[in-house]
Formats: C-alpha cells, structure tokens, sequence
C-alpha cells in the first residue's frame, strides 16, 4: 500500500510540476511578444556599479516617459487645428517632463557631452543611456495603447526616407547641426545665462522654444534632434532594430559627433577639458578685458 502511495504521489508530483512549467512557458510567451526588443538589456543596466547610478537611470526613464508624452501629443492630441496652441503645450511639456522627471538628460547626445567636459562619468553616462532607451522603448507602446482606448490619434516618430539618401548624408548633415544647435543653447542657458530668481522656468521655457524652432528648422530627418527617440520610434513601428546603416549614421553618429564638436566649442570659449584633455585653443572667455580696465 505504501509503494503505490509513493507511486501515486511522485504520479501527482509530476503532473503539477509539468502544469507549472507549461503556465511559465505560455506566460514567458506572452511576456515575450508584448516586450520591445532592446528593453530587457536597458532594464539590466539599472543596477550597474551596485546601484550607484540607479537615481540617474530612474530620472531617465520616468523623465523619457513624461517627455515623450507632452511633447509629442500636440499636434495631436492637443492643437490638432491650432500652430499656436500646439507650440504652447510643447512648451509646457517640455518644462513639466524636466521638472517631475528630476531634470533629467533624456538624449543621448546631450549626455555624451555631459561626458566630454567632465559634468558625469562614463558609467553615469550609460547608465542614463540605457535608462532614457528603456523609457523610449515604453512610452512609445504605452501611449498607442493609450491612444486606441480613448480613441486618440496615434502618435508619430522621426522617421526619414532612405530614397535617395541609403547612407543617410543629408538627414545625418541636418541632425548634426541640430544637435550642435542644440547643445550651444543648453550650454548658454544653463550655464552663461542667469535670470534671477525665475532663473529656471524662463531658462526651461527658451530650451523648449529653441527645441520647437530646431525641430522646424532641420526637417529631414524627422527630426529626432536625439538618439534615442529616432531608434526607440523605429523598434516600436517595425518591432524590430534597424538594419540599415543609414539609420544608426543619421540618429547616433552625427549627433554624437555633433555633441562632441559643440563641446569642443565650449571649451574653446569657457576652457575646461574635453575627453580630460585641454584644447591648445582658449578659453576665450577668459581673456576678455574686464570693462574697467578698459577705462583705465
């Protein structure tokens, strides 16, 4: 009796077991085909450095998720029929996303320049990164979920056409000077300028509409005027990484290069180093004549 107890309950044992393993497959498949490809490697550098950098990589992510969603809603969802009005609350996303989010980079380009003049290290560096592609890499299907059930407009992507342009020449030429157009105004803003005791939110209102301007100015590439929104757009649109190399020489190489040649430019103007070495050139900033010696 004891035998075919023991039979009976390894019998049992065994069912259960092949039962739990066929619900982990089925809910790792559904897992597998709602999870965009890219995020489990973002997601995975979270913790890098033992989670010394894990407040960076949340401001990126939230910050990506609130920027994405305010400042590609209008035109529309709001301002569908008004250019002012969307102008307003692309404005107003972009202070809001960067205040809740904790001023947080969310383009890549902006933090390989952070990188070259020493304002973070290499692994900060990555690990926003990484944090501002998981959040593209969110928002994008979360906001079309959003869109589908409350009726809404699907919201769109920088894209460009390759016709004509395989390697992506002209669209890499306008994302260079618009990331280096970019930059320039961050540094001026943040940096040069002070507005007292409203310092920030007149600060944030220029960044936005200099942002707007930059988008209209430099179309060809979308624009994305960041690498991580031309990417994260294309893996939410085509469910897969782009293959062609068009598109990582327009979104990644031009605007990284363009962070770096703006940074350049700073430390020719400010001093500093960039990459930890002193430009033989500046800072011009420094050899200004004060104006009272000039009366002198």
């Amino acid at each position: 009796f004891c035998l075919h107890l023991h039979c009976l309950f390894y019998y049992v044992a065994g069912i259960m077991i092949m039962v739990l393993f066929t619900l982990l497959s089925s809910l790792f498949k559904q897992a597998y085909d709602i999870t965009p490809p890219g995020l489990v490697t973002c997601l995975a550098c979270a913790y890098i450095g033992s989670g010394r950098y894990f407040a960076a990589y949340r401001h990126e992510f939230i910050g990506t998720l609130l920027m994405i969603g305010f400042t590609f809603s209008p035109g529309k969802w709001i301002g569908q029929d008004a250019l002012m009005v969307a102008w307003i609350a692309h404005v107003c996303g972009v202070v809001a996303s960067d205040k809740i989010g904790g001023g947080p980079h969310v383009n890549p380009a902006v933090t390989v320049s952070m990188y070259a003049l020493g304002k973070c290290s290499y692994t900060e560096g990555f690990v926003r990164i990484m944090g501002a592609m998981a959040g593209g890499l969110v928002a994008f299907p979360l906001y079309s979920v959003l869109a589908d059930n409350l009726g809404l407009t699907q919201l769109g992507g920088p894209e460009f056409s390759s016709k004509g342009d395989e390697d992506g020449v002209a669209a890499g030429f306008s994302e260079f000077w618009a990331t280096t157009l970019l930059m320039i105004m961050i540094y001026v803003l943040n940096w040069e300028l002070n507005f007292g005791k409203y310092h920030y939110w007149i600060k944030q209102t220029l960044t936005a509409l200099g942002i707007r301007y930059l988008i209209e100015t430099f179309p060809l590439a979308g624009p994305a005027i960041n690498p991580m929104l031309g990417t994260t757009w294309y893996i939410f649109a085509n469910g897969a990484f782009p293959d062609e190399i068009g598109h990582y020489f327009t979104y990644w190489v031009c605007p990284f290069a363009a962070a770096v040649f703006a940074s350049c430019l700073y430390a020719v103007y400010a001093g500093g180093t960039v990459f930890g070495q002193k430009l033989p050139l500046g800072p011009v900033k420094g050899d200004a004549v004060p104006s009272s010696k000039k009366n002198k």
